[in-house]
């Protein structure tokens, strides 16, 4: 009987058919016991020590990697979607941070994502295996490759995309950054204060460069807050991911504290700033030609060629063919 049933597999599905059914069988059942391993159940004794822990502390309240809502569906799936080290959290937190994600749950989103896709690309690289075998033979490496591929893809998507994220809006804000100096030096120099003038200019950055007037309005709203401003400065550098706004920071800090003035200082880095926008279009610029070199080639030789030699060999084919 399982003689007949192997070669029944076999026939519709080829040599491989029942490797891919346990494989098959294998990933449903991951899928079916991985919500009941990940459902997080308190235990009464964890209680109890939790209880105890408290009692001996002295009033310190201990830090926490994240802060659960009630809201939020994946609470229960924390310690499996988010990584429990607080150095390997924070690093992917930043890296959200810079990318334009600041919700809380951000960290845990993208591993949710990263999960999600990996096991839908595992699906459906199994069905194209199957369609692929009950087509005719396929190589036991092609086999791995068909099931695993889309798989790896599905994975390492969420990371691609935020790293390209990161990218765009770390150059959309060091872009914008010399403008915002110039409006801020004027505003400085106008009479407002420094709070002031980062009010206005998250205001009147919305339209050309959301990225930087978002975080100068964050800045402004932790001030209003009543937080440090050279914490809330800092905050600002950590969280855009660029040289120059971190250098900006340092100046604006030392400033304060020595007691110069705010606006020579802006003035003297503006003007840094705007040549350094200067040399970055002019770096551009030099290495265009560098890049059009191969594409210049290959679409003007080969017409130069057709219309230099053409003529030449069909005349050659033409006597030759009358000889």
């Amino acid at each position: 009987m399982i003689e007949t049933a192997k070669n029944l597999i076999e026939s519709y599905l080829g040599p491989f058919g029942p490797l891919m059914l346990v494989g098959l069988l294998g990933v449903m059942m991951i899928l079916i016991t991985l919500p009941i391993l990940m459902q997080k159940q308190e235990d009464p004794l964890d209680r109890l020590r939790d209880q105890a822990r408290k009692q001996r502390k002295d009033g310190n309240a201990t830090e926490k990697l994240r802060t659960a809502t009630s809201k939020d569906k994946l609470e229960k799936y924390s310690n499996f979607l988010e990584p429990q080290d607080a150095d390997e959290y924070g690093a992917v937190k930043l890296k959200l941070m810079q990318a334009g994600y600041k919700s809380k749950n951000a960290v845990r989103f993208y591993h949710f994502f990263q999960f999600a896709l990996g096991v839908f690309g595992l699906v459906l690289g199994g069905i194209y295996a199957i369609y692929k075998t009950s087509q005719g033979d396929v190589t036991t490496q092609n086999l791995m490759l068909m099931c695993l591929g889309p798989g790896v893809v599905g994975y390492m998507l969420p990371k691609y995309w935020v790293t390209r994220r990161q990218a765009t809006r770390i150059d959309n804000i060091t872009n914008g950054f010399p403008d915002c100096l110039d409006m801020m030096l004027v505003c400085v120099e106008a009479g407002q204060s420094l709070d002031q003038s980062i009010m206005r200019v998250s205001n009147e950055l919305k339209a050309g460069f959301p990225e930087l007037s978002e975080e100068f309005e964050i800045v402004s709203h932790e001030m209003k807050a009543g937080k440090p401003k050279d914490s809330v400065l800092r905050d600002m550098s950590e969280r855009c991911g660029v040289q120059d706004i971190s250098s900006f920071v340092t100046v604006l800090i030392q400033s304060q504290q020595f007691g110069t003035s705010i606006a020579d200082a802006l003035r003297v880095y503006a003007s840094e700033m705007r040549d350094k926008r200067v040399m970055r279009a002019e770096e551009a610029a030099n290495k265009l030609p560098t890049k059009m070199t191969l594409a210049t080639m290959m679409l003007t030789v080969p017409p130069l060629l057709v219309i230099l030699i053409g003529p030449s060999i069909y005349n050659i084919s033409q006597n030759l063919g009358g000889g």
